[in-house]
């Protein structure tokens, strides 16, 4: 069972920068692909970004690629996604979520999920 803590969102205003973190329970985080997605209000969720345990691979969506940087610190079993230059569509929920023993941009793999961070841009 792993269980995951979001934070780090908020209001910023187009072109501005956030980083959110994910904190995760366990002593196996490591051998867990994660990843981030969003969901826009009326919208699905939609995959951002992941990351394998070991961090050797990392894959983006086109629309945040160039833009956003996932990254983890398996000492601190935390999860980051760094995003810069960030615009009025970049507006949503964003989850992480953990995959055990694998990584994919494909959400029906996620076993565990956060609660949300909400992420608003202003134009």
């Amino acid at each position: 069972q792993v269980q995951l803590v979001e934070s780090g969102g908020g209001l910023v205003q187009a072109g501005g920068s956030l980083r959110l973190s994910c904190a995760a329970s366990g002593r196996t985080f490591s051998s867990y692909g994660m990843g981030w997605f969003r969901q826009a209000p009326g919208k699905e969720r939609e995959f951002v970004a992941a990351i394998s345990g070991g961090s050797s691979w990392t894959y983006y969506a086109n629309s945040v690629k160039g833009r956003f940087t996932i990254s983890r610190d398996n000492t601190k079993n935390t999860v980051y996604l760094q995003m810069n230059s960030l615009k009025p569509e970049d507006t949503a929920v964003y989850y992480c979520a953990a995959q055990r023993g694998g990584y994919s941009a494909y959400l029906a793999n996620y076993s565990y999920w956060g609660q949300g961070t909400q992420v608003t841009v202003s134009s």
